[in-house]
């Protein structure tokens, strides 16, 4: 049965990091998760400078209604959307009832889709983890009950190192932390800045985007529509026209950024192999081949303890708890199979409910005339 799954992204659009568009395909389009509802993560706070941090954002941003109604269309889905507060928690304990009703509606849709749900849910968190700790501090017994899981993708190696989704709000980070809550942690960024490789954090790249070409129609119009910035209004039809040229030779020649794979693949039940002929796939665990070699893409028991600044850090241990963190070898290797692996995944999307955002002419249709207006 595939996983029951809501995430929350701080997708916008325009995009302010087109990963995120790009990341959001991921349970679209796997057969092995269950997508319920996804909460969009607004911040308007911008940051001016941080000791090790880098340049923030313009806020306030638009949230990115467009590109999950782009997935909707083009999955056949009615995927619902919620938008989370806009501004940083007061406190650790700030259930934010008093933000205008707007921005109530992605914590409401998450403690909804709980309650709905016949059996506990994996919650994903690639942004702020404000609408989590904010739900769980209006209904904590909702979420010991149903949550089977947080997938925190924010966070350091160090404390050497502010990075940017827990910076976005601070103490929803530690209180997602310190929830108790399963919990198993991603972390973007390693003591020298969220570019960086190592062990622990989930970092990889792209050289290049030129294999988008490659997908089925309506996804690589999704793709180049998100990651060009296109500003046009006409979101739906713009998935049935190809962008033009010197959009694509921009997306394509991208290098870009990858942080959320390590999560989608583990909440997905799903393995990063290379099989004997040396080639490398994500496959789902139970097709395993004799032959094949696992790619670590692991999530190992710690301890974490949380700091004033949001940050936390971790200690392995062998005693099994509720805590884990990711963990891959190699980084080189690791991103070296992804780079073949993940847009195989990609090309095998083929969205049969697709048939273009209009009907399309209609054959065999006799001319219809003109008669003047209508009596009555």
């Amino acid at each position: 049965m595939p996983t029951p799954v809501i995430t929350v992204t701080d997708l916008y659009h325009p995009p302010e990091d087109p990963g995120d568009n790009f990341d959001l395909v991921l349970p679209y389009g796997l057969d092995r998760v269950d997508l319920r509802a996804v909460i969009l993560d607004v911040s308007v706070e911008k940051r001016e400078s941080v000791r090790a941090g880098v340049e923030g954002y313009p806020g306030p941003r638009e949230p990115g209604v467009i590109p999950v109604t782009q997935l909707n269309a083009v999955f056949g889905r009615q995927v619902p959307y919620g938008i989370s507060p806009f501004a940083r928690m007061r406190h650790l304990e700030d259930t934010m009832t008093d933000v205008p009703a707007f921005q109530q509606t992605g914590v409401e849709l998450l403690l909804e889709t709980l309650r709905a749900s016949g059996e506990p849910v994996h919650v994903m968190s690639f942004g702020s983890a404000r609408p989590i700790a904010v739900a769980f501090n209006r209904d904590p017994g909702l979420m010991r009950e149903k949550v089977a899981r947080i997938h925190l993708s924010a966070g350091s190696t160090t404390l050497d190192y502010l990075e940017w989704n827990v910076y976005l709000d601070p103490l929803a980070a530690i209180r997602v932390v310190d929830s108790g809550l399963p919990l198993s942690l991603y972390p973007c960024a390693t003591d020298v800045d969220c570019y960086s490789y190592g062990e622990h954090n989930t970092l990889w790249w792209f050289e290049d985007l030129a294999w988008i070409e490659e997908l089925h129609p309506a996804l690589r119009r999704y793709l180049t529509y998100g990651l060009g910035g296109s500003a046009r209004i006409d979101f739906l039809r713009a998935l049935d026209e190809e962008a033009p040229d010197e959009v694509k030779r921009v997306v394509y020649g991208r290098r870009h950024a990858v942080w959320e794979t390590a999560a989608w693949m583990q909440v997905s039940g799903s393995l990063l192999v290379r099989h004997a002929d040396g080639s490398h796939e994500i496959v789902a665990r139970e097709r395993l081949a004799a032959g094949d070699v696992v790619i670590p893409n692991e999530q190992v028991p710690c301890r974490a303890r949380t700091h004033r600044s949001g940050l936390y850090t971790f200690e392995l241990t062998d005693e099994p708890g509720t805590t884990t963190v990711f963990r891959r070898g190699d980084p080189y290797v690791y991103e070296r199979a992804l780079r073949e692996a993940l847009p195989r995944l990609y090309r095998s999307f083929v969205p049969q409910a697709w048939l273009g955002s209009t009907t399309g002419p209609v054959r065999d249709a006799q001319p219809v005339r003109y008669a003047g207006p209508m009596a009555g």
